[in-house]
């Protein structure tokens, strides 16, 4: 079964050359990826991320090569691809950027910072910027809906790490920095690497740079100092006592006992339905015999 895709290139991009095949290399790492997990289908995420990685942005011939491995459909395989944004369907930049626009970040500055970069790349919503004469990188630009860090806000990310604090002249510096070929690092993670490398680490395989920079910053930590400062600690939480794997609120304490547990809680749901059901239609019976 073939997947359709439509993969042409972004306004903006300049033609590029087709995605390289996939190697056998590439197909013994998805299996490698699919082996980790006791459903090996539940491998499907970072499957897709190492397609990306391996030809810049998920094709048809990834979606059939994950389809094969995990043995389901390819349009099983698309119905995943299309849903989470982080899978492209057309060429991304060497560093893609992405622009938080939700409220916060909106309103202290991210909605300036987009349109700043929207204009001085010459680009619109997930489009590349034409590569210039004297350009080592390519850039991509994306506007995000959340960036999950508000207290750093307007943020912006470069291939999923992040930049705090923004403003439309610092974005520019980094873009422009980026393009150059100049590394940057990222505000609380390492340096920057290209789009294909990161996704490679997004598919699990390490490039040993993750204990490089801060893994968080002051804002974040505020809470903690206080605590600290004040000498408060959280309470221990009782231990709670257990029957057969399940403890005495009900919370599975083992595989075994979550197993059971759910069991139990769709028999005892079943029992619920069987009993409305026989109701309603007791209900029924007796209002047409009246």
């Amino acid at each position: 079964m073939s997947s359709t895709f439509s993969d042409g290139p972004s306004k903006g991009a300049s033609a590029s050359a087709a995605p390289k095949a996939i190697t056998e290399t590439t197909l013994a790492e998805l299996r490698e990826i699919a082996g980790r997990y006791p459903e090996p289908r539940s491998g499907l995420l970072p499957m897709l991320h190492l397609v990306q990685s391996a030809q810049g942005k998920v094709t048809p011939e990834g979606v059939e090569a994950c389809a094969e491995v995990l043995g389901i459909s390819a349009a099983e395989v698309h119905g995943v691809a299309t849903f989470y944004t982080m899978y492209k369907r057309h060429e991304v930049g060497d560093f893609h950027v992405g622009v938080c626009t939700n409220t916060l970040c909106a309103v202290m500055g991210g909605d300036a910072i987009f349109e700043r970069l929207k204009e001085h790349l010459g680009i619109g919503n997930d489009e590349v910027a034409p590569r210039r004469q004297g350009d080592q990188r390519t850039v991509s630009l994306e506007h995000l809906e959340c960036n999950a860090a508000c207290d750093y806000a307007p943020v912006m990310m470069v291939n999923w790490e992040f930049l705090d604090n923004q403003t439309p002249e610092s974005a520019v510096q980094t873009v422009e920095a980026l393009r150059a070929g100049h590394p940057v690092r990222s505000t609380r993670g390492p340096r920057l690497c290209t789009w294909r490398e990161a996704e490679r680490v997004l598919a699990g395989f390490p490039d040993d740079r993750v204990d490089e920079g801060p893994g968080a910053g002051p804002a974040s930590l505020v809470g903690l100092r206080m605590a600290r400062e004040n000498g408060w600690t959280a309470p221990e939480p009782p231990a709670p006592a257990t029957l057969g794997g399940v403890s005495e609120d009900r919370t599975p304490q083992d595989k075994e006992g979550a197993v059971a547990h759910a069991d139990t809680a769709r028999a005892e749901s079943e029992t619920v339905e069987e009993s409305t059901g026989a109701a309603s239609a007791t209900e029924r019976k007796e209002a047409d015999d009246d």
